[in-house]
């Protein structure tokens, strides 16, 4: 029998890699092809232009409009040189996407044809902002608003097959001034956090004029072939299968991790990594992770804006190779139920303009007083603004992936490993006996010929959301197909605060008649003790870590409508306006988009499960039954009188699975239709997360219990051992 599935699975075992990219042998060669690079400017930009953009930039001063018009004569020039015919404004508006609309070079000017590209066109242009997320600030007949050229991070080029375009990183923002995207916040909070540090730092270093936050983003993924996702219309509409049995095998080989690359996969990878590289992303790792048809890749540390744009660029550069391919790449956090999902590890740290990394503790953290500042003072806003950490990173996909058996908690901690737990109890609690506290910088192995390994300052815990990495913190918990920039911004503002409350008290503690450092001393040893409940050490999976966290007071917020709430607490309102990261109107309107999307996903995600059930699964598990009651009925018209006992028990069993299937997709349809929420979103999607999503649940079980029992040539659907196994 030749179904779609069948027909699809016939497809996938023809493929072939596409023809091997042809590139230089040295990544350096091709490395920032397409981006306005420093390097570029110079070459077409004058002496006066360049300096003057690269002080703006480096001192965050404004860049006027006759600046603009220098630069974007320049920036023209190169763009027409490397073939390109549009320009556009690229922005990140809350959809969690990016945007761009292209305009052309060509203009006709008094009956002659020209291209034309002024400071004007580059410093600002107006999309409607009525047609993006505003949580109210923005009516659908209010339809201005602005972008605005952020010099700090390069223009580039992003080419395809059939053509070229110009793409300008900018802010959005709407017609009285509201951000509606994220970079304009994280600008603010990267520059509130450069003030903040740098004031900190004058305590150690008083050459210390920039402190800048850095950041490497690890992206998880997977790659499934088209034929089978256009075959799904959960994969193609949600992101995720809404059902679908698990294989007999999975990841319980533990196999996959690390391990040979399959070819099709790597030709994606391959050439997904020639363009990065291109566009100055700077991919350097590549691997196997540990769910089947899971990968990473991760580049090295960049400032943190770049980082932000360069990993937005990436993920919308993974699909268009990946579609080449004949892949589709999966960013949801939870695409396939009982193996791993995907996060975005975000590794973040700080550095001054003189080369230091203020989160290297180097090889006696105990004596290195600024290390332990600037480490201790990020756990006191850790723990202070753990709920607000856990708003960030919540959305409808993420909650299927927090608490799993792979991924972080909903629980807000932090791991910092056993040697700076030690020095940390010792400071709380100062010991009376010598210790050395320089540890063994090697690990001997004894092993003939294998050279001892140099040890970092902390082991890894990988089930830790906010863990210590050595040099920088990695939190974890952040979901693969998120803009990483929601979470730093609010990481860069709770340290911000935190940094500026730690100046404010050693200060009192000074001009009290202390000394500088016995000050701040005595004010890490308060932080010490105030955030201890927040460290744990041990197995964030475990169950009785969940109840450990709740005697110690840390909350456990499973479902994304509740999580959001800290958007509009009282401290997080107190902090974010004080420091000019958000008004009071801005955080609001970002909890109630925040709500919007997470209702509006589990909507999409309940009506496709409708669909598919409706119209695939029980008529697929009806024909099935009809074939047994025909065998059946065939059976007794030619006298056999037993032995289809079993046919009949299968029978009943398929009648009674697609019955109380029907039942509760009744149930699950007037939920969807109930209007006992009203206008309350918050409201709303506490009902949808507490009665749709279990709904789901209890429905998909059904379904895949069916999977279990109809004949493989007659379910539908690409199946789990399908898509995850056949490249």
């Amino acid at each position: 029998m030749s179904t779609p599935r069948h027909q699809a699975l016939s497809i996938v075992l023809d493929r072939k890699s596409p023809a091997p990219v042809d590139h230089p042998a040295h990544v350096s060669e091709l490395f920032a092809a397409n981006v306005f690079t420093g390097e570029v400017m110079q070459k077409h930009l004058s002496k006066d232009v360049y300096r003057a953009l690269q002080n703006a930039i480096n001192q965050g001063e404004t860049v006027g409009r006759e600046l603009a018009e220098a630069v974007a004569s320049g920036m023209k020039v190169w763009a027409i040189e490397r073939g390109a015919t549009h320009y556009t404004h690229w922005f990140q508006p809350l959809t969690g996407l990016t945007a761009e609309k292209h305009d052309s070079f060509f203009e006709v000017k008094d009956g002659r044809a020209m291209e034309s590209f002024s400071g004007d066109n580059l410093a600002q242009k107006e999309p409607d902002a009525s047609s993006f997320p505003s949580g109210g600030i923005r009516n659908t007949f209010e339809a201005r608003g602005y972008t605005a050229w952020d010099p700090s991070s390069p223009a580039f080029i992003f080419e395809n097959p059939f053509g070229r375009t110009l793409c300008i990183p900018t802010i959005f923002v709407s017609y009285t001034g509201e951000a509606l995207d994220y970079k304009a916040p994280l600008l603010k909070s990267i520059e509130v956090l450069n003030k903040a540090a740098v004031d900190v730092c004058h305590y150690f270093d008083r050459s210390v004029r920039r402190v800048t936050p850095t950041l490497g983003i690890e992206q998880e993924y997977f790659l499934v072939d088209r034929a089978f996702v256009e075959l799904r219309p959960d994969l193609s509409l949600a992101g995720r299968t809404v059902i679908g049995a698990p294989p007999a095998r999975g990841q319980q080989l533990e196999d996959h991790y690390f391990g040979s690359i399959p070819e099709r996969a790597y030709a994606f990878m391959k050439e997904m990594e020639i363009e990065a590289y291109k566009l100055g992303i700077p991919i350097t790792t590549r691997h196997n992770e540990v769910a089947p048809g899971q990968f990473e890749c991760a580049p090295q540390f960049e400032e943190l804006n770049i980082a932000i744009d360069h990993n937005s660029l990436l993920m919308d550069l993974m699909d268009r190779v990946a579609r080449k391919h004949n892949f589709r790449v999966l960013l949801h956090e939870k695409p396939f139920a009982g193996i791993n999902g995907s996060g975005k590890h975000n590794n973040w740290s700080m550095g001054t303009d003189n080369g230091k990394n203020l989160l290297s503790p180097g090889n006696a953290p105990k004596d290195n007083l600024q290390f332990l500042t600037f480490f201790i003072n990020v756990i006191k806003a850790v723990h202070d603004h753990a709920d607000l950490l856990r708003a960030v990173i919540a959305s409808a996909s993420n909650d299927h992936r927090l608490g799993a058996n792979e991924a972080p908690p909903a629980i807000i901690s932090t791991f910092i490993g056993a040697q700076l737990t030690k020095v940390l109890d010792e400071i709380e609690k100062p010991s009376r006996k010598k210790s050395s506290d320089t540890p063994k910088p090697y690990l001997k192995l004894g092993i003939p010929k294998i050279p001892p390994l140099l040890l970092d300052n902390t082991d890894r815990n990988r089930t830790s959301p906010f863990a210590f990495t050595g040099n920088k913190f990695e939190f974890r918990a952040v979901g693969s197909s998120a803009n990483s920039a929601g979470s730093m911004v609010a990481l860069n503002t709770i340290v911000a605060n935190q940094l500026m409350e730690f100046k404010k008290t050693v200060e009192r503690k000074v001009t009290r008649g202390k000394k500088k450092d016995v000050a701040i001393l005595e004010v890490l040893r308060e932080y010490v003790a105030e955030s201890r409940n927040i460290r744990f050490e041990g197995n964030g999976y475990s169950k009785e870590w969940e109840e450990e966290a709740a005697r110690r007071g840390l909350n456990n917020i499973k479902q994304t409508p509740r999580a959001l709430d800290a958007y509009v607490s009282k401290s997080t309102l107190e902090v974010f306006t004080r420091l000019g990261i958000f008004s009071e109107t801005e955080l609001r309107a970002r909890h109630e988009i925040r709500l919007e999307q997470y209702i509006k996903k589990i909507d999409i995600e309940a009506r496709i499960l409708d669909e598919m059930i409706s119209q695939q699964v029980v008529p697929a598990a009806i024909r099935y039954q009809k074939t047994l009651v025909e065998n059946v009925e065939g059976l007794k018209d030619i006298g056999i009188k037993t032995g289809y006992s079993g046919q009949v028990a299968l029978i009943e069993e398929i009648s009674k699975e697609v019955d109380g299937l029907l039942n509760s997709l009744n149930a699950l349809r007037k939920e969807l239709a109930s209007e006992h929420h009203g206008d309350d979103m918050r409201a709303h999607g506490i009902a949808y997360g507490e009665k749709v999503v279990p709904l789901m649940a209890s429905i998909r079980a059904a379904s895949d219990r069916l999977e279990n029992i109809v004949a493989d040539d007659v379910w539908p659907v690409p199946k789990y051992r399908e898509m995850l196994f056949i490249k």
